[in-house]
């Protein structure tokens, strides 16, 4: 039996497929299905039909009528949906799970992930479909917009979920991914300070320096333009916030730990990915925040 020492990654982490285990491969019948025309449609719309709830000014009050069907042709009824999941869901064990059983067996006694992911909760931006993670190679965490609030803002599930994976899992990487059109970001750039209260707006306001710094620098962009720019300014704002967090900081000044940055572009199919320059970034509020280490994937 493989021991879990065995689950590696090379001393640049972006530089290759992230494991040896990439040699496991994920059956066709578990993959949700998007017709072509949906998706030649999804790239000409972009971003304009594709607003979430929460995606306009002032919050959209209603979702788009025209929805992709991620779970490939259901017709009628939560039977048909759970018998599609069913059929995924076996596939999984016998052309996963069964091949791979020496593995199962290790992750079933520890897991050794190298990577934490921070990723948003919408459903277009699965990070393991995205970037190909394995069982047992990611620890991950999702919510509005991917976003950490400041170890001075109290308990959240996000702390919890950093505590326990930088200091129990002692993941070595940290992999902060946003994405285009992002509706937590659109409801953050179109909130108004009017005493109103909300979820969601009680979350999205974690990045509001995000949101100030985009009206001062691209303000002659029109809303559209404003939440793309902040999507990645936000980005880099959560970046920072984790270094709020004490054993976060001490680990990356002492390089046991890295803190990178992604961004998915569904509409066109492209990442990006960054480092964050911890000797070159300023703590300070609204300080300069250096990054590197930039690749582009298309």
């Amino acid at each position: 039996m493989a021991s879990p020492a065995s689950i590696s990654l090379p001393s640049d982490p972006f530089a290759s497929k992230l494991l040896p285990l990439s040699r496991i491969s994920v059956p066709a019948q578990i993959t949700p299905k998007i017709e072509l025309t949906q998706f030649i449609s999804l790239r000409r719309s972009k971003c304009s039909s594709l607003k979430a709830s929460m995606g306009s000014p002032g919050f959209t009050e209603q979702l788009n009528n025209s929805k992709l069907e991620t779970l490939g042709e259901v017709k009628d009824g939560r039977d048909d949906i759970f018998n599609d999941l069913k059929d995924r869901f076996l596939s999984f064990k016998k052309d996963v799970y069964m091949k791979n059983a020496e593995l199962s067996e290790s992750l079933a006694k520890v897991q050794v992930p190298k990577f934490m992911v921070i990723a948003c909760a919408d459903s277009r931006v699965c990070p393991s479909s995205i970037l190909g993670f394995q069982p047992g190679e990611a620890f991950t965490i999702r919510n509005i917009a991917n976003l950490v609030p400041t170890f001075e803002s109290g308990p959240t599930e996000v702390n919890a979920a950093l505590e326990f994976a930088v200091n129990t899992l002692l993941v070595e990487n940290i992999l902060v991914i946003g994405h285009s059109c992002c509706g937590g970001i659109r409801a953050l750039m179109g909130m108004e300070d009017d005493g109103t209260t909300g979820f969601i707006k009680s979350w999205v306001v974690n990045a509001k320096n995000a949101k100030v710094k985009t009206k001062a620098v691209a303000s002659n962009l029109d809303f559209d333009g404003q939440c793309k720019h902040c999507e990645k300014v936000s980005i880099n704002h959560t970046l920072v916030n984790l270094l709020s967090y004490p054993w976060i900081k001490e680990k990356v000044e002492k390089e046991e730990l890295s803190i990178h940055g992604g961004y998915y572009d569904f509409t066109d199919c492209s990442f990006e990915k960054w480092t964050l320059d911890y000797r070159g970034t300023e703590l300070e509020e609204n300080g300069r925040i250096a990054t590197k280490d930039k690749v582009f994937w298309s």
